[in-house]
């Protein structure tokens, strides 16, 4: 069935790659801070809408979230701006929406939010963990230790809230290598990449799997297909989240 759906952060390369892959059965808005990437949006199948994630307050995105299904939380500094702007849009920003759905009157829309694999406490090592894996989370924290610093708060509040449902998709290092339809989900190694083309695919598939509520999976490159890990993945109950 069509669901009304909305993107935050809809110019970034996965949410053009989602709406692709939604636009032409579902209404999908997209939120964009530029005039100049509506035609991006519009070639993509969605309804381009301006509003500025770091300056417009709540109650703006509440007005567009009203009479949503799903609202999807895929946008991010970029490494743009410095620790202040990564802080303002990945933390910031990411609790303002989550203070919007919970502002919307009535049925409050399903929050999908895109993080990354080894968000988590820093003091907290995951026990599924190997020696390849904490020799990449400490490459990795070393390199962007202000985003992962930032994910992981925003990802902490979204854990506590139950106003609405959520489920957190938190893929691993991203090529724009075309998708295999392949992948490894829900607690998994962090050795492998993941192509853009499949987490979107695969963030397209959340969209009608309600029953991945409370969930935050792992999402990196693997040998069986997307759909078959997503639903094993969410039918185990099992999150990836360490807080």
């Amino acid at each position: 069935m069509s669901k009304r759906v909305v993107v935050v952060g809809g110019h970034g390369q996965v949410s053009l790659r989602l709406a692709h892959i939604i636009g032409p059965t579902n209404s999908v808005t997209s939120i964009i801070r530029k005039p100049e990437q509506e035609a991006d949006i519009i070639a993509a199948h969605a309804k381009p809408h301006i509003l500025s994630l770091e300056d417009a307050p709540a109650a703006e995105f509440t007005k567009v979230f009203e009479g949503t299904d799903v609202v999807y939380f895929s946008a991010g500094a970029g490494g743009k701006g410095g620790p202040e702007r990564t802080k303002k849009v990945d933390y910031e920003g990411a609790l303002k929406v989550f203070d919007a759905i919970e502002g919307v009157q009535g049925k409050k829309p399903r929050l999908i939010l895109v993080s990354a694999v080894d968000v988590r406490d820093p003091e907290k090592i995951p026990e599924w963990y190997n020696e390849e894996d904490l020799v990449v989370s400490k490459r990795v924290r070393g390199a962007i230790s202000t985003y992962m610093h930032w994910k992981y708060e925003a990802d902490k509040h979204l854990v506590q809230r139950t106003a609405f449902s959520w489920t957190i998709l938190r893929p691993g290092g991203l090529t724009n290598e075309p998708g295999t339809g392949k992948a490894d989900i829900g607690r998994t190694h962090i050795t492998r990449t993941i192509s853009r083309d499949d987490v979107a695919k695969t963030l397209a598939l959340l969209l009608d799997r309600p029953d991945a509520e409370g969930l935050a999976l792992d999402l990196v490159g693997g040998d069986a297909p997307i759909e078959e890990k997503l639903d094993v993945a969410i039918k185990s109950k099992v999150t990836a989240w360490i807080g």
